[in-house]
């Protein structure tokens, strides 16, 4: 029999990944010892809660989506009563059917929230929040799980049991982490991953790979997460056991060991058969890092990264995002790893970049650049902070885009969901709010040796880093390139600031007091000295208008489209700006480079708005976050070329 190069791959990926025997040390309380060595400690930390407060840009969005959703619609109250009452149904092809997997809703509330929490304290926030946490741990069963599904029914594959109580865990975790430390929750938590050690393994339990709703189940092995979370928190060595169950005896996927695919160089559309779903990959990435970090086996470090870089390579669009669902997935709602950084010119695509998958791909490059402290992880955070996220949110701040087009009718909330109470929910709805919870969290981080500036949006940044000074951030970036850092201490302090150059910097001017440092593209310029109060760093970033040339993907004529980028912000064709949006140009440029004018915008919601040069007259684009497309107007990134050729 002949065999496929395919079938060569997969007998390679399955044998990076031994089969290691499963214990079963469910009464263990003792702390484990890491399997390959001393833990992993990470390279770039997180300040402390409070220690940060954005000003300007970002936190316009940041504060917007709190008020209006976190705040504001979300129905808490009916999310809990999922695990009292079982799944809503929903009508569908003329039958009423269980929606699966509702029991996510919940956890994915909470843990924006909670973020939220973090970041700035607000009262009335704890309040939602501890009410409604007291109100999931009265739902708990007899078995201690806390579950849409009753115990006689448990574990329930189809409906998505697993992937709820992974939400369950991640939500209380994150309450238990910046809200409150009740003893209660950790106890809930505790009880929920033993319930569901005493279910899900080795025969004669049941397969974890056996549970799921997909071709491939990988949803249920990303429980892998908040199961470390949990070792980490407790040291109790069943929770390190079962995820080394769920990692190397299983391979995260029924029929594919997706770790050893990884390792074996697959491109991320190859890696699990039929169903390479973004998220939920993603999802299980972030559990093996934190598994990484806790066997210290470099093999884990080295397939995150391959992911890392592949998913960069092969998916990553130009607003940040990936996943779509043509032309090799058509059948995975644009939730698919679908070569998208090849084929985002592709015009048969109809629905592409899942903010789910953003979001958690925002997260996972967080993992990489506290693993790894390398900067490449956050030009990638910045990429779709500034573009996929924010213009996947609604201009009045009550909910995100399921999907989002470069091309078309930008947004698109229709997804996986139901209406509760009047408020259409989806999981999208749920996990935008995180990723702009999240940005505080890398705005300005710790190492070492001192203070890291990963995002330069104004703000303050107090406490650890610096013992007791501060680092204040005067800009209005990213409308202009003109950083301003003061340094304000009560007494001189030795130590180092570290300051990221972005890669699409290519001449970045950076001075202290006056004094020249090097700053190159792609790298942290290290400043180490003893610093007194009023020293200023200065910083200039190259924000000239880029021109970006269309990637050749599978349809002929995709290469003919160029896109127009301007420092982080990736500009577009309104058409409620302007008739004659998607109509072929030539964009005029030197050496790359185009010279934009900036103008007025026209609408009062536009960040910013520009005049483009053609060989036919001028062009006005704006940001592409701006573009309204709720009404149905529609968005043009990638410029179809009047000269082809």
């Amino acid at each position: 029999m002949r065999t496929s190069r395919r079938d060569v791959l997969k007998s390679v990926a399955y044998s990076c990944i031994a089969r290691p025997l499963f214990e079963n040390f469910l009464g263990s309380v003792a702390r484990a010892r890491p399997i390959g060595g001393r833990p992993i400690a990470d390279r770039m930390m997180v300040l402390p809660p409070n220690a940060i407060r954005l000003e300007g840009y970002l936190e316009q969005y940041i504060q917007l989506s709190l008020k209006k959703w976190n705040e504001g619609v979300v129905p808490y109250d009916s999310l809990v009563e999922f695990f009292r009452t079982g799944r809503p149904k929903i009508k569908w092809e003329g039958r009423w059917v269980e929606l699966f997997a509702t029991g996510e809703m919940w956890g994915k509330a909470v843990r924006s929230s909670a973020l939220f929490y973090r970041y700035t304290g607000n009262r009335k926030l704890k309040e939602i929040l501890k009410k409604t946490v007291a109100d999931l741990l009265s739902t708990r069963r007899t078995n201690g799980s806390i579950s849409c599904a009753p115990v006689d029914k448990q574990p329930d594959g189809a409906g998505g049991d697993l992937w709820e109580r992974t939400y369950v865990l991640l939500g209380l975790d994150d309450f238990y982490e910046w809200v409150e430390q009740d003893s209660e929750v950790l106890k809930a938590m505790i009880d929920q991953a033993d319930a569901t050690i005493a279910q899900v393994g080795p025969p004669p339990k049941t397969r974890i790979v056996d549970l799921g709703w997909s071709p491939n189940k990988i949803e249920s092995s990303t429980i892998l997460e908040p199961i470390m979370r949990l070792y980490k928190r407790t040291g109790y060595k069943r929770y390190l056991e079962f995820a080394r169950y769920i990692v190397e005896t299983e391979g995260g996927a029924k029929g594919h060991n997706i770790f050893g695919e990884v390792l074996a160089d697959l491109d991320p559309v190859e890696v699990g058969g039929i169903y390479p779903k973004a998220y939920e990959m993603l999802s299980l990435f972030e559990g093996l890092v934190e598994y990484y970090r806790a066997t210290a086996n470099e093999k884990w470090q080295q397939a995150s990264l391959k992911l890392f870089r592949k998913v960069i390579e092969r998916e990553i669009t130009i607003i940040g995002n990936g996943g779509g669902d043509q032309p090799y997935h058509p059948n995975v709602a644009g939730e698919a790893w679908d070569n998208t950084a090849l084929e985002q010119t592709n015009p048969d695509i109809r629905r592409m970049m899942e903010t789910c998958a953003g979001v958690t791909w925002m997260k996972f490059c967080s993992q990489i650049l506290r693993l790894t402290a390398d900067p490449t992880a956050v030009d990638y955070i910045e990429l779709y902070a500034y573009n996929g996220l924010i213009g996947a949110m609604k201009p009045s701040g009550d909910g995100f885009s399921y999907v989002n087009l470069l091309n078309g009718v930008k947004t698109n909330p229709i997804g996986w969901g139901t209406d509760i109470k009047g408020v259409y929910v989806t999981c999208c709805n749920l996990n935008g709010p995180e990723g702009l919870a999240y940005l505080p969290l890398i705005a300005v981080m710790s190492d070492s040796e001192g203070p890291v500036v990963n995002l330069y949006n104004p703000g303050t940044m107090t406490g650890a880093a610096i013992g007791d000074g501060r680092l204040t951030i005067r800009t209005n970036y990213p409308l202009d390139g003109d950083i301003r850092i003061e340094v304000a201490l009560a007494a001189p302090r030795n130590f180092a600031i570290k300051l990221r150059i972005p890669s699409w910097s290519q001449s970045t001017t950076l001075q202290l007091n006056g004094e020249t440092f090097l700053a190159n593209p792609g790298t942290y310029t290290r400043i180490k000295r003893l610093w007194s109060s009023g020293d200023v760093i200065s910083l200039q970033l190259d924000m000239r208008c880029r021109l970006v040339q269309s990637p050749h993907g599978s349809r002929p004529g995709s290469d003919q489209f160029h896109a127009l980028v301007r420092g982080p912000i990736v500009l577009s064709r309104d058409e409620n700006i302007d008739a004659r949006f998607d109509q072929p140009v030539d964009i005029v440029a030197a050496d790359g480079f185009v010279n934009v004018t900036a103008m007025k915008p026209t609408l009062p919601d536009a960040n910013m708005q520009f005049e483009v040069p053609t060989r036919a007259g001028t062009i006005q684009m704006v940001d592409y976050a701006s573009v309204n497309s709720w009404q149905g107007k529609k968005v043009q990134t990638w410029l179809p070329m009047a000269t082809t050729g």
